[in-house]
């Protein structure tokens, strides 16, 4: 029997997959039909906590706030960011849940719905990656191709998308002890929104143990790195002191898919231990930059159905 492997991804029951580290999760996709999108949580840092959490800490209408997901503002007028329509983003099959020593990868489709039409607008090819680094730190490369129906489609112009990340109270800014910080080297929401950043990080005070079993309070932080072959690189960010974070992609136009060149985004979450560190955030943009980007292909190996190149 092969030696099981560092990295696992894990399917569970009612519609969950765990990605593991040695046997223990970092963080887990939910995509059950309860939901109107799909998103990861929790966010497990070295501390061993989370540093997401689902819904905003003071205001009731931003529950569609989930840890870590996928949505936009307005697709054809059609708002799949809020929870207030019938739009939804559904999982509509898996393609690969591969093991590695190194890193472990999930491929799934996610199909866009308007809430009217059976056929989605648009198809999202995510491929998620999980890769682990020293003193229990990891990355999550997110590689997302979104394909029309019909012959194109705008993403229009919105602060509003596509991946977005809520951080836990503690961590936030105005709830908590939190601080937000650029690659530019600013700090703070009125220096940062609306601004050109490589990358962006929140970080701030989480509770944790220490070898004596005393609850004690770390620093951990969440990076969130924006690629250069992205469009409109290096992307302007919409960011809160409430303790939110996303790439506006479409900030200042709207983005055109098309079948026959589908948009490309893909952006890195890098978890860590302490306060920001832009030299590390620095050094992981340069060698992620460098890394090729993922395809789902017919697989040629028996029992399976796709795999990723």
């Amino acid at each position: 029997m092969p030696p099981q492997k560092r990295c696992e991804v894990v399917p569970l029951a009612d519609y969950q997959v765990s990605f593991r580290v040695d046997g223990i999760e970092k963080t887990r996709w939910h995509y059950g039909p309860q939901y109107k999108r799909p998103f990861f949580f929790p966010f497990n840092g070295p501390s061993g906590e989370t540093l997401t959490r689902v819904g905003h800490p003071g205001a009731s209408n931003h529950d569609h706030h989930r840890s870590v997901w996928f949505a936009h503002h307005k697709v054809l007028g059609i708002d799949f960011w809020s929870e207030n329509t019938d739009s939804s983003i559904e999982q509509k099959m898996w393609f690969e849940y591969r093991d590695g020593d190194d890193q472990c990868t999930m491929a799934v489709q996610l199909d866009w719905h308007d809430g009217h039409d059976p056929q989605p607008l648009l198809q999202q090819e995510l491929i998620a990656t999980l890769r682990p680094l020293e003193n229990d730190e990891w990355t999550l490369d997110l590689q997302s191709t979104f394909r029309p129906l019909a012959a194109e489609l705008e993403f229009e112009k919105s602060n509003f998308g596509f991946l977005a990340v809520r951080v836990a109270k503690s961590i936030s800014a105005h709830f908590g002890e939190g601080i937000i910080t650029g690659a530019s080297g600013e700090a703070g929401e009125n220096s940062l929104f609306g601004k050109e950043n490589r990358w962006m990080d929140y970080s701030g005070p989480v509770a944790s143990r220490n070898e004596a079993g005393e609850r004690v309070s770390v620093d951990n932080g969440v990076t969130y790195l924006d690629h250069p072959e992205n469009p409109n690189y290096p992307a302007k960010w919409h960011v809160r002191e409430d303790g939110w974070m996303g790439a506006s992609a479409c900030r200042d136009e709207g983005l055109v898919t098309t079948r026959m060149q589908p948009l490309k985004l893909r952006y890195l979450l890098y978890v860590h231990d302490g306060k920001v560190n832009p030299q590390r955030a620095e050094e992981l943009a340069a060698e992620w930059s460098k890394l090729p980007a993922n395809l789902i292909q017919k697989s040629s190996q028996p029992h399976m159905q796709f795999e990723i190149s």
